[in-house]
């Protein structure tokens, strides 16, 4: 039998995980790295779902618990190897066009860490200024300069190029 906590926190992941898997994937850029994140965030937020009181709290601090995380593993930047005979049998890639064109994630690939969370939780969460400044523990002020530098990046890397770029460097 399931207590009231644990059934609770299963509804939860049932019904937000395909939202949360989408951020994840945002702030790292592939399926497996974003399976390992949302598992993660989801393993330390039911070590604490009692203390969350609020249901309309848990996405939020879940969502916050993706981009803390993401920015812990970053700053390890651990890298592991195994060395297998045989690769296992993943299956038909996964379908991560429907997130964004493959253009935009790449160009979202380019960005730094913390300047990618504040575009993902801004304009992919919708969230406010402030929103995403409580999400990621830091000022308004520092999100909008984040936003502002990180779609300024993100407009550069998808210019399309002009022939007048194309013929200068031929010349060269």
């Amino acid at each position: 039998m399931v207590s009231g906590d644990e059934g609770d926190f299963a509804e939860f992941v049932e019904q937000w995980s395909p939202a949360l898997l989408r951020v994840a994937f945002l702030l790292t850029g592939n399926r497996w790295s974003a399976e390992d994140l949302l598992q993660t965030a989801l393993l330390k937020t039911s070590r604490r779902w009692s203390a969350i009181a609020d249901p309309q709290a848990a996405y939020p601090y879940v969502r916050r618990v993706l981009v803390t995380t993401q920015t812990s593993w970053l700053r390890r930047r651990r890298v592991t190897e195994v060395l297998v005979d045989q690769l296992p049998d993943h299956g038909p890639p996964p379908d991560e066009a429907g997130i964004l064109p493959g253009r935009a994630l790449a160009a979202l690939e380019t960005l730094p860490p913390r300047m990618r969370a504040v575009v993902v939780l801004r304009y992919y969460e919708d969230l406010s200024e402030a929103e995403t400044a409580a999400a990621l523990g830091c000022s308004p002020g520092s999100v909008k300069s984040q936003a502002s530098r990180g779609l300024a990046r993100l407009r550069a890397e998808l210019a399309p190029s002009t022939g007048k770029t194309a013929q200068r460097e031929e010349v060269r």
